[in-house]
């Protein structure tokens, strides 16, 4: 939550979402939400966004009180999603028809809906662009918030699914799922600094205050604790298909919470 006093967790197929204690994960909430595959507050608090990607929908819910404030039906499968900085607009990957869409919170409108690669996933805004993962393709397309052209396609590796900027803005990170590895590009240029292989589906990653990187693989039912400076990494057994990861930088440096 944007106070850091609990930690949301989507229950898709229970059609719920559950609020726990970030530092003890005691469950302390159960919110019915529908198809909750990805939420995601605003930079402002003021909206909570849920990506609905088995009913096609994408609902708008007030960021203090939860009530519904618009629901878009959308073709299909929206996916990942990504805030303007002022949380004016929000823009949400569209797997099925290979298309993003922008929405404006404000009025609760569509502002547009463009074609951006073959199975969008991930999502970001970076440095004035939207950034979408493409994992039908081996590329990151860099597109105009404003329009909704792609204006520039970043290779990084086959299935390119996921992406991430790390907490020092000077790398994005990306997790190519097919391909079993994992891309950093300099933020500026985009230029391609590294390249791990981690094998078994890379997915989620989170940043940890030692250094580390944390990914999850959604084939092999573990999470790779990767040591960036050399490329080694250990694994922890997590349950089948992990797919989001939570770090609380607050707690033990070894907690975390895998879905």
């Amino acid at each position: 939550s944007p106070q850091g006093g609990s930690l949301l967790v989507g229950d898709s197929s229970g059609n719920e979402v559950l609020f726990f204690d970030p530092d003890t994960a005691a469950l302390r909430r159960r919110l019915p939400i529908v198809d909750p595959y990805q939420l995601w507050f605003s930079p402002n608090g003021k909206f909570f966004v849920v990506n609905g990607i088995a009913r096609n929908q994408i609902d708008i819910y007030d960021g203090h009180d939860f009530h519904l404030l618009h629901r878009f039906p959308i073709r299909a499968m929206p996916s990942h999603m990504a805030y303007a900085p002022d949380s004016s607009m929000v823009y949400c990957s569209l797997q099925e028809t290979d298309r993003l869409v922008a929405i404006d919170l404000n009025r609760l409108v569509i502002v547009w809906d463009k074609p951006v690669g073959r199975t969008p996933a991930g999502v970001l805004w970076h440095d004035g662009h939207v950034l979408v993962a493409n994992m039908g393709t081996d590329y990151v397309a860099m597109v105009d918030p404003v329009d909704g052209s792609v204006v520039r396609k970043i290779v990084t590796g086959k299935g390119a699914h996921n992406l991430f900027l790390s907490p020092d803005a000077r790398t994005v990170w990306v997790n190519n799922r097919v391909a079993g590895s994992t891309s950093v590009l300099d933020a500026v240029s985009y230029k391609l600094l590294h390249r791990y292989q981690i094998s078994g589906g890379p997915d989620d990653l989170a940043f940890a205050p030692d250094g580390t990187v944390w990914l999850t693989r959604r084939w092999a039912e573990t999470v790779a604790v990767l040591d960036p400076a050399s490329g080694h990494f250990e694994t922890i057994a997590v349950g089948r298909s992990p797919h989001g990861i939570f770090l609380n930088p607050a707690g033990h440096p070894h907690a975390a919470r895998v879905g």
